[in-house]
């Protein structure tokens, strides 16, 4: 079943302008390119707003804020447009319990009005609501009317900062939902728990963007310039799922490769060893738009999340990324699932000598027909596809519902 001319309003976790591109905004743009789509970012608190005083960020949304206020904001698509939600109170500091469900409601009440206001000013009816794991605020819906109502289900609730009150909401959203998509299969088999009507849709790649990197005329990226080859690389955040045990070991064994992390670093989580290694190397932030000119300076790609119950849940973008950009990758095999996805393309390592190994199998004996296995297996893994999956789901769950 087809999903055309259809209003949708997709409240999103990621903010619009986020520095890395996410699951939930890219849907929401392919969504919009047959749809009416309104993007609900996630709200800032009295205390983003605070913290960000002075910074590009906050500047573009200053007129957007006021309760009152029901412009939204364009996009090069006409179809798809963003609202930015009013500043709401700082309350996840309090103790799950009646306090903050009460504070809960009253925040969920100022976005419900602000969206009845826009719902009203552009003639939004018969919508189809989303919620794409923005499981802080999960009865945002209510009141609204929508004829269909979906929560998108991202990755497991491990920060603390949303575990605090998370489980409590994400069950709500579960309950309450008249359809759930799920990137892991993982997620799928919990939630359904639930909900029966849940579904497996794993995460994917725009390859059209990644794919730029096999353009002989584009340039390496600037961050890359004075790194010794072979490049050993990851692209992405650099954070707490990461195995540093077994990247510290592999980066030992292989004194002669630079090992190359682009991506924001959370420090609290990269122990001190990585930081005085000879051939270890962080660059920071990269924008996303210069994605495939780091990938192209990689000799190798490096997917090193470690191998537990949380991780077990996570499909990760840069999967396909990489194998879009025809790049070879060795991964940690942090997660069952992804081999039914990559087939060989792609080893799957238990402890540092096999990776170690596999690193060096893809420096030494590459070829064009792994590297076109490689693109095809990514062919097979866009975010076209999986958007076409989501929409064929949404009219079903509609036309159920009817």
């Amino acid at each position: 079943m087809e999903l055309k001319g259809q209003q949708i309003i997709v409240f999103g976790l990621p903010r619009f302008d986020a520095k890395i591109e996410s699951t939930n905004y890219t849907i929401a743009k392919m969504l919009a390119r047959e749809n009416q789509v309104y993007y609900l970012e996630h709200p800032h608190t009295i205390k983003d707003y605070l913290n960000s005083k002075g910074s590009p960020e906050r500047e573009r949304r200053d007129d957007y804020f006021p309760l009152m206020n029901t412009d939204v904001m364009d996009t090069d698509n006409p179809n798809f447009k963003v609202i930015i939600p009013p500043v709401l109170l700082s309350i996840n500091f309090l103790p799950e319990g009646a306090l903050f469900r009460f504070a809960l409601k009253f925040n969920e009440f100022l976005l419900r009005t602000k969206l009845r206001r826009v719902i009203s000013r552009y003639k939004i009816k018969d919508f189809i609501f989303i919620n794409s794991f923005n499981f802080h605020y999960p009865d945002v819906a209510e009141g609204l009317r929508p004829k269909l109502t979906a929560y998108h289900c991202v990755d497991p609730i491990i920060v603390p900062f949303d575990a605090r009150h998370g489980a409590v909401s994400e069950n709500v959203l579960l309950r309450k939902s008249d359809i759930v998509f799920c990137t892991s299969r993982q997620l799928y088999v919990q939630s359904k728990k639930l909900n029966p009507n849940t579904f497996f849709v794993p995460n994917a790649a725009d390859i059209t963007h990644s794919q730029k990197a096999l353009n002989e005329k584009l340039p390496l990226a600037a961050v890359l310039a004075n790194i010794p080859k072979p490049v050993i690389g990851y692209f992405g955040n650099i954070e707490r799922r990461m195995d540093y045990v077994m990247l510290e070991a592999v980066i030992k064994l292989n004194p002669d490769k630079s090992f190359v992390f682009v991506g924001p670093s959370d420090k609290s989580y990269i122990p001190e060893w990585f930081f005085s290694a000879k051939n270890v190397f962080f660059t920071g932030s990269v924008p996303y738009s210069e994605m495939p000119a780091v990938i192209k300076g990689f000799d190798v790609a490096l997917l090193p999340f470690k191998k537990d119950e949380v991780s077990a849940t996570i499909f990760p973008l840069k999967l396909f990324e990489y194998l879009g950009a025809g790049k070879p990758l060795v991964s940690i095999n942090f997660n069952d699932d992804l081999k039914e996805f990559t087939g060989d393309t792609v080893p799957y390592c238990g402890d540092p000598e096999s990776f170690s190994k596999a690193i060096s199998d893809a420096l030494n004996h590459d070829t064009e027909a792994k590297r076109k296995e490689r693109i095809r297996v990514a062919a097979d893994n866009t975010w076209e596809k999986r958007v076409e999956q989501i929409a064929d789901l949404l009219a079903q769950a509609l036309a159920n519902k009817k």
